[in-house]
């Protein structure tokens, strides 16, 4: 659960920012992952039943913010919410004047921005890993009470050969000791 509500999450490809300690380094190569159209992305997320809405997160989404802005447009006109994490600041993205940029902040409604800093690591809001990170609620849909209920959680899978998967927002050196 990376934003409030069950969630359909794209973790997009690519990111130059490299935070230290950053939980998703596998995100950083701009040659990885698997190439999709949006049009038929935004056909499975609006196929998918009883979904709030969408999270971008990565890698870095404003690297990729020309694609993910038309597609968080389409997904915001069919009543869904977009929440978009971002290394960059909520100051930092207005300043580049990119419109590309710019398309991708209107259509979010939830924008929790700031690169991961391990030496502000805190778990004590939902969703971020240091103390840093904000919350901007740019729309009317979410507010600081959708942030109250909130809870950090793990997921752990257990694949066929025995192999845990864990994902979500915790401790993870803590959790690796406990497996």
């Amino acid at each position: 659960m990376a934003g409030p509500g069950l969630r359909f999450c794209i973790w997009v490809q690519g990111c130059s920012r490299h935070c230290p300690g950053c939980m998703a380094r596998e995100t950083w190569s701009h040659d990885g992952g698997i190439a999709t159209d949006t049009k038929l992305l935004f056909e499975q997320i609006v196929d998918t039943p009883k979904i709030e809405g969408v999270t971008f997160l990565g890698g870095e989404p404003f690297e990729q913010a020309e694609a993910l802005g038309v597609l968080a447009k389409k997904i915001q006109h069919a009543g869904l919410s977009v929440t978009t994490f971002t290394g960059f600041t909520y100051k930092e993205l207005l300043v580049l004047n990119n419109s590309h940029v710019a398309q991708l902040i209107a259509a979010t409604d939830l924008l929790i921005d700031g690169s991961f800093l391990r030496e502000q690591f805190s778990l004590t809001r939902p969703w971020i890993g240091s103390s840093n990170q904000q919350f901007h609620f740019l729309s009317s849909r979410y507010n600081e009470d959708d942030l109250s209920e909130a809870r950090n959680q793990i997921e752990v899978r257990i694949d066929l050969d025995g192999k845990a998967l864990v994902n979500g927002m915790g401790d993870f050196s803590k959790i690796k000791e406990l497996l």
